[in-house]
């Protein structure tokens, strides 16, 4: 079951793309058992995928043959030392860092490479039960090697453990900044900023870092006897805000949450809990168990869009659907449609005189004549 649009627009914000297909038949075959994908991520033209035999994988968008779409192509794979499941990956390009969640790890690559940082600069953390990075540090861009240098700032993130918080701050070098108790331990956490909204086994808490202080929030399922399996979900939607769902017997509500703890905005609908949440301002995108995925605004908590279930029979989105991901600093997609709409077409380029520019310079960027920044079609 699922809810249609209550006010579906003219063009949907989103559509399909098959981007990887395939490959994991190949790892299968020279492994002798079954490999699955477990987590993914992805920036500009790179997409890092982690799979169920401890393999890290890199493609990279290439050319193929003339008027053909660019394709992802594998250029590396590795395997992390313990060969055990990728749980997670983060990106962190504005430190050119990766970090590899598996088998309650934490392990440091570089990027876009995949080098492994030496265990001598940095050593892995060990029993971690889920982990945090700072959202808005994530969101830095990558520096560029013809960009003009500026300081790196470090990426904060928060580890937690059995029964604490561990922070962290990573540079070049990591370094242990503090540890706050935390009794009922987590099994799943956000960050942003100086807040942190965790979830334990029963519950959603809010924690402001600076003060080591925590705020009770709402169960994660508000039905005494349920057969439904209910799994915290947490997602970051601006500095100081997260949206959490609740499981109320009969459906799924989701809470737009302060770091202080405070309800802002209106509540979000599901029919069924939701498998996957993911942001993309000003929509949330929530992938339900019958494989629909369901689109909302975040403005006006109404449904805008349905994308149906993955078609039956051979075909690139057939399968099931498994998860979303959010890909902060965005990525490439290689697509040919609506390429028939394209014709070049000319356009003259007017230039002031050379007189009138000097003393005309501040209001040239709104004039008629100004050469246009972006070459049109």
């Amino acid at each position: 079951m699922t809810y249609a649009p209550q006010r579906p627009v003219d063009v949907p914000p989103y559509q399909l793309q098959p981007l990887l297909t395939g490959f994991t038949d190949t790892l299968s075959r020279s492994a002798g058992h079954p490999v699955t994908i477990r987590c993914a991520q992805a920036i500009g033209s790179e997409i890092y995928v982690g799979c169920s035999n401890g393999e890290l994988l890199r493609f990279a968008l290439q050319g193929n043959i003339a008027e053909a779409p660019e394709t992802y192509t594998l250029l590396s794979r590795q395997t992390i030392p313990n060969e055990k499941p990728i749980d997670e990956i983060v990106l962190a390009p504005s430190i050119s860092r990766a970090l590899i969640l598996s088998d309650h790890q934490i392990h440091f690559y570089t990027l876009p490479t995949l080098d492994m940082v030496p265990h001598t600069l940095i050593k892995p953390i060990r029993n971690v039960i889920t982990l945090a990075v700072d959202e808005q540090h994530l969101k830095r861009p990558p520096q560029y090697a013809n960009d003009i240098p500026v300081p790196v700032e470090p990426v904060e993130f928060c580890v937690v453990k059995r029964s604490a918080i561990a922070l962290y701050s990573l540079r070049e070098r990591l370094f242990f900044q503090k540890e706050i108790p935390l009794p009922n331990g987590g099994v799943l956490a956000r960050r942003t900023g100086r807040y942190l909204c965790i979830a334990d086994r029963e519950n959603y808490n809010v924690i402001d870092l600076l003060q080591a202080s925590l705020i009770p929030l709402l169960p994660i399922s508000q039905a005494a006897d349920s057969d439904v399996a209910v799994k915290p979900s947490i997602t970051v939607i601006s500095e100081t805000e997260f949206l959490i769902l609740s499981w109320t017997g009969a459906s799924t509500i989701g809470v737009f949450i302060t770091g202080e703890g405070e309800p802002v905005r209106g509540t979000l609908e599901w029919p069924s809990h939701p498998v996957a949440v993911s942001l993309d301002y000003p929509y949330v995108t929530t992938l339900l168990p019958n494989d629909t995925i369901e689109i909302h605004s975040i403005e006006t908590q109404t449904i805008v869009q349905v994308v149906p279930a993955p078609p039956e029979g051979p075909s690139p989105l057939s399968g099931d659907r498994k998860a979303l991901v959010a890909c902060m600093n965005g990525f490439f997609i290689p697509s040919t449609q609506r390429t028939e709409k394209l014709r070049p077409t000319p356009v003259r380029l007017l230039r002031r005189r050379r007189e009138e520019k000097s003393e005309e310079r501040p209001a040239s960027a709104e004039g008629v004549d100004a050469v246009p920044d972006i070459p049109a079609l």
